[in-house]
């Protein structure tokens, strides 16, 4: 998932501090180690960070979790 988290800021235009900073003024405590921990596969995400992230880049959910569904490989 860290690796969709990445490729959605960039192509946004956001680096983690400016995103960081959205976040925190949507209510989200949330500071840029925390979420460089999130890209890297470190931590697990909160399900409000995961709303506030699909509501700054007007995305679905699945963009977050795309190829990570292992069964459709089997």
């Amino acid at each position: 998932m860290g690796g969709n988290l990445r490729k959605l800021r960039t192509a946004h235009g956001l680096s983690q501090e400016k995103l960081c900073a959205e976040l925190q003024r949507r209510g989200c405590d949330i500071g840029r180690t925390t979420y460089a921990k999130y890209e890297a596969g470190e931590l697990n995400i909160r399900a409000s960070v995961l709303i506030e992230l699909r509501n700054i880049y007007h995305c679905t959910y699945d963009a977050f979790f795309e190829g990570l569904d292992r069964s459709e490989e089997l």
